[in-house]
Parts: structure tokens; sequence; C-alpha cells
């Protein structure tokens, strides 16, 4: 009998399927052909001989041994997923050493932003009880889609899914998926840059008003010889110094930044609530809204307050890129690593977001100012009994923070520009087009937030079109990709959910262009104040 020949073939899917295909040419007793298949999986593979009476028996020779060997390897180290090259080629994927640390600088810095500072003007609307309820409902529904994204990342056949894009098209399929995810994820990442442009370069120029403050009689004159820079003029010096930190080139490499950014954001967050309540509390602080409120103008202040509370929690559409920077194995899935970095920044978070939007209420009540919220609020009203230290150091944080996290907002976008290239050359990128699509993306963000600075009155409206990427969207791809029973527990709470999120997201739409048209906003084009 001859010798039987062992052949295993791999395919380009994503998964891997290994076939053991035995040819016996020329023996009627034996099948033509046999094959095992299985899936991201080494199982199955066998030789197979011929007895005395005409059966067949498997036994083990030295290169079965060793393929085993091989897949309890790939099983603790490695990953049975085979990954597209073009993946090792952009600024996400590049790099897949990441680990729970990693996740929790990177969540920390994005997840903590300029919308905290603003969450007392909720409380304006929603008063005590229904502005802690909704903060608390807000955070709890938060960190459930969390936990979903994190399940889904590769929850196909073992796919990796390290964009949020690619797993919409693949819950929702190509067309639709790119209809509803890709405006909201792109406006979440360049529209978040075009506000830390904003927020960074005119904090930078308080930070220059509190250091070089030409009324007080202790300031040197070398600083007042300075020239005093316009809005205009510090949106430069802060883009220039956030397109040179923008040339690290993957998320990886950017966690030391990542967690300057987290340390400075939670720095200055309780440095400003502390501040706010240790100080002696302002005349004329009063709590709701006034007697004389219509019913009406009440509804359009309570939808405006669920966006504010609503998109303080952002940061989801970053959760599957964090993930994809990891290692992944069937013995230790990203997911497990990932949670635990999620769980640890998103505890810090509460910290601070709590004390800061009740707290705050507390402090200023009504008083609070709709631009800055409680940065503009500590300056305004505690100018005079803090030291200058205290106030420069708080903007300092600030415009640190803002440039920290500028980088992992912006990263999603270098990644979408580079794959343009890389798809079409089938190369990747050279470092200097790699740095000359990164400089033309914050020159783009700062020619949008000098051209339209009034985009910050618009935030309600358009955090109200993103806000199913934190609510809804993550229930509803669960339910697609998962298939669960109908009428089962995740089956009634994801269809919920998403549904209430949904609905959420038009009611803060509808409230923003009410608000629009009833008090009107203020557009000038090229005149950043």
């Amino acid at each position: 009998m001859e010798d039987h020949i062992v052949q295993m073939t791999s395919t380009d899917n994503p998964t891997t399927d290994i076939a053991a295909v035995i040819e016996t040419p020329k023996d009627d007793k034996l099948p033509q052909l046999l094959s095992v298949s299985g899936r991201s999986s080494f199982g199955g593979i066998q030789s197979v001989s011929e007895t005395p009476n005409g059966s067949f028996r498997a036994v083990t020779t030295p290169v079965l041994k060793a393929v085993r060997s091989m897949r309890v390897y790939l099983e603790e180290v490695g990953q049975l997923t085979k990954l597209h090259p073009h993946e090792a080629w952009l600024p996400i994927t590049e790099s897949r050493n990441g680990n729970a640390y990693y996740a929790a600088f990177h969540t920390l810095s994005s997840g903590i932003g300029f919308q905290a500072l603003v969450l007392p003007l909720a409380f304006t609307a929603l008063g005590w009880t229904w502005g802690i309820l909704s903060l608390c409902l807000a955070f709890v529904w938060q960190m459930y889609t969390l936990w979903l994204l994190i399940e889904l990342h590769e929850a196909v056949n073992g796919v990796r899914f390290s964009r949020y894009l690619q797993l919409a098209m693949a819950a929702f399929g190509e067309k639709r998926g790119k209809l509803l995810a890709l405006l909201p994820t792109m406006y979440l990442s360049g529209g978040a840059c075009v506000a830390l442009i904003m927020i960074g370069g005119g904090t930078t120029k308080i930070l220059y008003d509190v250091v070089c403050d030409t009324s007080s009689s202790s300031t040197s004159s070398s600083c007042q010889n300075l020239h005093r820079l316009s809005t205009l003029e510090w949106y430069v010096v802060f883009t220039v110094a956030a397109a040179l930190l923008a040339q690290l080139p993957n998320l990886n490499s950017i966690a030391g930044v990542s967690l300057i950014g987290a340390i400075s954001a939670v720095t200055y967050c309780t440095l400003i609530w502390v501040l706010s309540i240790s100080k002696q509390r302002i005349a004329g602080v009063s709590y709701g809204l006034p007697d004389n409120t219509s019913n009406v103008a009440r509804l359009r202040d309570v939808l405006n307050a669920l966006g504010i509370i609503a998109f303080a929690f952002r940061g989801h559409n970053l959760v599957l890129e964090i993930q994809g920077t990891m290692p992944s194995s069937l013995k230790n899935p990203s997911r497990v690593s990932m949670w635990k970095g999620v769980k640890f920044s998103y505890l810090i978070i509460a910290f601070c977001l709590f004390p800061l939007a009740i707290g705050g209420y507390w402090a200023y009540g009504e008083l609070i100012p709709s631009q800055g919220g409680m940065l503009t609020a500590l300056h305004k009203y505690h100018k005079h009994d803090t030291s200058k230290f205290i106030l420069g150091l708080t903007s300092l944080l600030v415009v640190i923070h803002c440039l920290m996290s500028f980088q992992i907002y912006a990263m999603p976008v270098f990644d979408k520009l580079e794959s343009k290239y890389t798809i079409s050359i089938h190369k990747p990128c050279p470092w200097w087009i790699r740095s000359g699509f990164r400089f033309f993306f914050a020159g783009l963000a700062f020619f949008v937030s000098i051209a339209l600075p009034f985009l910050q009155s618009l935030a309600g409206l358009i955090g109200g079109l993103a806000l199913p990427v934190t609510m809804a969207y993550p229930c509803l791809m669960w339910v697609m990709i998962k298939k669960p029973d109908r009428y089962s527990l995740m089956w009634v709470i994801n269809w919920g959910l998403g549904g209430l999120g949904i609905i959420l997201s038009f009611l803060v739409v509808f409230g923003a262009i009410w608000t629009i048209v009833t008090d009107g906003i203020e557009v000038h084009f090229f005149k950043p104040q």
C-alpha cells in the first residue's frame, strides 16, 4: 500500500481553515478523498492506516505531535486568526503589544473632557433629584454599552473589529453601517479635535493673562513688554504644538502621552470642584428654574440638559480602536485585559464627574456660565480670593489635557487617511507622507476652528446626532451579531435600550433646534472670541 500524503491548506479568510487531505490513488478500499476541516483549530488531523481485517485506525506520527504542540503554543501566546497585511501598516493596528494599563490611560484621557466642566448646567434644568438620577442612569448605561463593544470586538469567527465603523458594517450591512456610523464617528474624532483647539487655544490665552496680569503690581517688566497674542494667534500656537506631538507613529506609542493627559484631567477636575466648594458660596445663588418659566421652556431646557449629560460620556468610538492594540489568543482574549482597564478608568472618571457636577451646582447654582462652565466660573467668581499660582496651574492642566487628548481623538482620522493611501498603493506609508497627513489634518482642524467659531453653540445639536454611537448602536449591534433568542433577557434589554437611545437622540436634536430657533445663535465667521 502506498504511503498516504497529508496536505494542509489554509485559506485567506480572517479565520484559518485547516484541511487534512488523505489521498490513496489506485486503492478502491479507501475513499478517494477524506477531508476534516476545523475553524481556528488543528484538531481532527490524523494519519490513517489499514488493519489486517480491512478496518482503519488513527495513529500518531511525529509530524502530528509537532502540529498539536504548535496548536497549544498558538492558543497560549498567539492568535489563530489571520490578519490582513494591510492592518500592520496602519497606526491603530500597527503595534499590538498593548495591555490593561495602556487601555486605562487611553480611556481616562479620552473619557474626561471639557464636556465635564458644563455638567452643572444640566442640574439647573433638572434640579437636584432628577439631575443626580439622570447622571447615575447615564453612567450605568454607558458602562453597559462599553461592555457590549468589548465583547463584540472579536465575536464573529475570531475576526477582530479594531474600528467602530467595521463593527457597524458587520452588524448592519456595508451600506447601512456606513450611513449610520461614518458621520457620527468622524464627528466625534474630527469635531472633538476642532473643539480641543478652541478650548486649548482659548485657555492658553487665559493662562497668559493670569501669569502676565498687567493690573498687578507684581508683574515683571519683561512680562509686560511681551507682545499680547490674539485668540487667533493662540490657536496657532496650540495647533502647532498638537501637530508636532502627533508625529508619534501609532496608538500604542502615545500611551505615555495619554497617561500625562489622564493625570492632568483628573487633577484639574479635582482642583476645580474642591476650590469651588471650599470657598464661601457667592451671594445670590439659587437652584432650579424661576417660577415664571413656562412649561414649554422648561421642557426645552430639560432636553438640552439630557443632551449635556449624555454627551459628557463620550469616547465609545475609540473603545474598539484601543482594544485593537492588544494581543489576543484563545487562552488570553483581549476582552479580559480591556475590561480590566475600562473598569479601573471609569471608576476614576466617576470620582471626577459626579463631584464636579454636584459640587459645581451647589457652589454656583443658576449662576454657572454657559461658556466654559466650571473653569469660567472659577475665574469669574474666585479670581480675587484664589492665588494666581492655583489659577494658573488649573489653566495649565486644562491646556495639557487638551493637547494630549487631541492625539487619541485624531488617531482614527490618521488611520483613515493612511488606509486610503495604503489600499491604493499596496505599500505602507513612508514617514514623510504620514507626517504630511498629520500636519494636513491639524491645519484643517485649525481652519474650521477659526472659520466657524460658533460651532460650540451647536454642540447640543451635533452631540444629539452622535449620541446613538454611545447609547444605541452597541445594543443593536449585539442583537444583530449575537442573535439572542427572541424575548430572552438580553434580547429585551438590548432592543429596549437601543430603541430608547434612538428616541433620546431625536429628542435631544429636537431640543437643540428648538433652542436655536427660539433664542438664536451669534454667527460670526473667522472671528474667534
